[in-house]
């Protein structure tokens, strides 16, 4: 697969807005992804194949720490290293923006997640409690 990743811009938000909760499930939703999209603290990036958006990936950067977002894939594209593209990129830009720490949160059920951080170094810090309505959160950190 050609896959190519660039920066999310509102004409990219604008072509999934609608298909979310369709194409990509268990996301927020159209609004706090705009309003993520226009924080000047925030990078998103798209993933895609063609002109089709197959992912999408934003972090937020405050001083010298970033926190992910979210890493979204296309259900027809899962578990064909796309998450790894996206997390690979999402590292890349946390760098060149001279952060010293990664953080997330990531459902404690959603173990296929849980094992590409580890893969990419991230360690287990601890757990929020009902963080997901009804379901822990595990929190993760990289240092860079």
């Amino acid at each position: 697969m050609d896959i190519k990743i660039s920066e999310m811009t509102l004409s990219d938000y604008n072509s999934i807005k609608d298909i979310l909760p369709i194409h990509f499930d268990d996301f927020w939703n159209k609004a706090i992804l705009k309003e993520e999209l226009l924080n000047p603290n925030s990078k998103y990036i798209v993933a895609k194949l063609g002109k089709e958006i197959i992912g999408f990936a934003g972090i937020k950067i405050i001083l010298d720490e970033a926190d992910i977002m979210n890493i979204v894939t296309k259900k027809a594209f899962r578990n064909n290293g796309l998450g790894s593209l996206l997390l690979k990129n999402l590292i890349n830009i946390s760098k060149n923006s001279n952060v010293k720490s990664i953080n997330l949160e990531v459902k404690e059920d959603n173990l296929s997640a849980i094992h590409l951080y580890k893969k990419f170094g991230f360690q287990i810090l601890g757990t929020r409690k009902n963080y997901y309505k009804n379901k822990n959160a595990i929190i993760m950190k990289k240092d860079n």
